[in-house]
C-alpha cells in the first residue's frame, strides 16, 4: 500500500463555506450555512480547493504518533489486499477483484487502516473472525478526531464565533459508544455545553442527505439557530478478508474509503459576513418498492458486514425518474439537464444507469464522478464533498452560479433500505462567494 507523498496529508476532509438556506412554504428565506469545504487529496486540490495540511506522519497533531494515513492506489490495491489477507492462493478470485477495481472508476482512496494496524490485529484480515473490540477501540478514538478536523475547517471558513453554534448533528456508520461522537466533538471543539445534539448511527450512504434534511427542519423551527453538521466515516469497521461464497464483499472492499465533511446551516445570514453558497428548498425521504435486502449491513463480533444485491443499480435507476418528478413538480421543472446534479457516488454502475434513465448529458454527473475517482465512496460524507467541489469549480470556471451556472439542482443519497434522500437546491450567484 502506498503512503501519501505529501507530509501531514489529511484523510479526505471537507471544509465548506457558508450557504444561504431554504425557502419555507411562506417563501421566507431559511439560510443554510455550509462552512468549511476543503477537499484534501494527494494533490491537495479538490477541484479548486486550496492546498492544506492536516494529520498523518510522525508526531502529528492528533496525538497519534508514527501513524500515517494510507493513500491507496486503486491499481495496486488488489495485490496489497490479497497479500495482507493471506489470500494470494485464490488466483481466480484475485483476478475477479482486479477487474472490479479496474471498472470502479476510482484512482485512489484514503484509509487510516494500515498494514501495521492489520498485522497487530490479524483477525481483521479474516472474513468471519471476532474482531469487534479491536475495531471499536480504534474508531472510538479516530472517528471523532477526523470529524473534528472537518468541523474546524468549516468553522474557520464560516468566520463566526463558535459560540454562535446552537445545534450539532453528527453522523457516522461506526463507533456506537455512549456518550457518542457528538459528545466527543463538543469537547474536542470547545463548543458550548448547552449545544443541542443529535447523533445518527448506522444509517449508511443515504445519510449525507438525511443530515441536511434534519438541519433544514431545525433551521425552520429555531429562529437564529446555527447547526453544525459533521459526517465522519472510516472503513475500520468494514475491512474484511475474503470469503469465496460472498462476492458482494469484494465490491465493498473495492469502493469504500475514509472521509469527513462538515457544514453549518442556518436561516437569515448576517449581511456582508455570512456568504451563502446554496439554498435548501425542499427535502424528502422515500423507501423504494421491492428493495428489501438489496443493501444490508450487520454489526456482529466480526465487525460491520455489508451485503449488496446485483440489482441495486436497476432498482435505483427505475425509480429515480419519479422521485425527481415529485421533487420538482411544484417548480414546473421536467428537463433534468437544466438542473445541476449531486448524486451519492455509490459506484459506476449506479451512476451509469441513472445517467441513461434520466437522459443526462455526459458531463452532468462530472462532480460526482470526480469525487468517486479521487476518494472512493465515503458513505455519508460523500455528497458534501461533491457539493464543495461543485461550488469551487463553478467559481474558478467563471460560471454565474455555484451550481455550475444553473439555478436549480438536486442532491440525492441512497443506501440501506433501499432508502433515497432527495433535496432540491437553489444556487447562489458566484459574485457573492468572493
Amino acid at each position: 500500500m502506498n503512503k501519501c507523498e505529501r507530509p501531514n496529508q489529511v484523510r479526505n476532509l471537507l471544509k465548506i463555506c457558508i450557504c444561504r438556506g431554504n425557502r419555507n412554504a411562506d417563501g421566507a428565506a431559511i439560510d443554510i450555512h455550509f462552512p468549511g469545504g476543503q477537499l484534501h487529496g494527494e494533490d491537495g486540490d479538490g477541484g479548486g480547493g486550496e492546498k492544506g495540511a492536516a494529520r498523518g506522519g510522525s508526531g502529528d497533531n492528533n496525538g497519534h504518533r508514527h501513524r500515517q494515513s494510507a493513500c491507496v492506489d486503486q491499481i495496486t490495491y488488489p495485490d496489497y489486499y490479497f497479500r495482507i489477507t493471506n489470500s494470494d492462493h485464490m488466483t481466480e478470485l484475485k483476478a475477479k477483484f482486479k477487474r472490479i477495481c479496474e471498472k470502479s472508476m476510482i484512482k485512489k482512496r484514503y484509509m487510516h487502516i494500515t498494514e501495521e494496524i492489520l498485522k497487530e490485529n490479524a483477525n481483521m484480515c479474516a472474513y468471519m473472525a471476532p474482531s469487534l473490540d479491536a475495531r471499536q477501540k480504534m474508531v472510538a478514538e479516530e472517528v471523532p478526531k477526523l470529524g473534528k478536523e472537518a468541523a474546524q475547517k468549516a468553522i474557520k471558513e464560516w468566520g463566526q464565533p463558535k459560540s454562535k453554534i446552537t445545534h450539532l448533528i453528527v453522523c457516522s456508520t461506526t463507533c456506537v459508544d455512549m456518550p457518542g461522537i457528538d459528545y466527543r466533538l463538543i469537547n474536542l471543539l470547545g463548543l458550548n455545553p448547552s449545544v443541542k445534539r443529535f447523533m445518527m448511527y448506522q444509517q449508511g450512504c443515504f445519510a449525507g442527505g438525511t443530515v441536511l434534511r434534519l438541519a433544514k427542519d431545525i433551521s425552520e423551527n429555531n429562529k437564529g439557530s446555527r447547526t453544525l453538521v459533521v459526517c465522519s466515516e472510516m472503513i475500520l469497521s468494514t475491512f474484511h478478508g475474503l470469503d469465496e461464497t460472498h462476492f458482494d464483499n469484494l465490491v465493498g472492499q473495492s469502493l469504500f474509503g475514509d472521509g469527513a465533511s462538515a457544514v453549518i446551516i442556518g436561516a437569515g445570514p448576517i449581511p456582508e459576513t455570512e456568504r451563502p453558497l446554496f439554498e435548501l428548498v425542499s427535502a424528502a425521504q422515500t423507501l423504494l418498492p421491492d428493495s428489501f435486502g438489496a443493501i444490508e449491513g450487520h454489526l456482529r463480533e466480526v465487525g460491520l458486514t455489508f451485503h449488496l444485491q446485483k440489482n441495486v443499480p436497476s432498482i435505483i435507476s427505475e425509480n429515480i425518474g419519479q422521485i425527481l418528478k415529485d421533487a420538482f413538480g411544484p417548480l414546473g421543472i421536467t428537463d433534468w439537464n437544466s438542473i445541476f446534479c449531486i448524486a451519492h457516488p455509490g459506484g459506476p454502475s449506479i451512476l451509469d444507469r441513472v445517467e441513461v434513465q434520466l437522459g443526462l448529458k455526459p458531463k452532468k454527473l462530472q462532480a460526482t464522478r470526480r469525487v468517486l475517482s479521487e476518494y472512493g465512496n465515503m458513505s455519508s460524507a460523500s455528497v458534501l464533498f461533491i457539493l464543495d467541489l461543485m461550488r469551487k469549480a463553478s467559481v474558478e470556471n467563471g460560471l454565474s452560479t455555484t451550481g455550475e451556472g444553473l439555478e436549480w439542482g438536486v442532491l440525492f443519497g441512497f443506501g440501506p433500505g433501499l432508502t433515497v434522500e432527495t433535496l432540491v437546491l437553489h444556487s447562489i450567484s458566484t459574485s457573492n462567494c468572493n
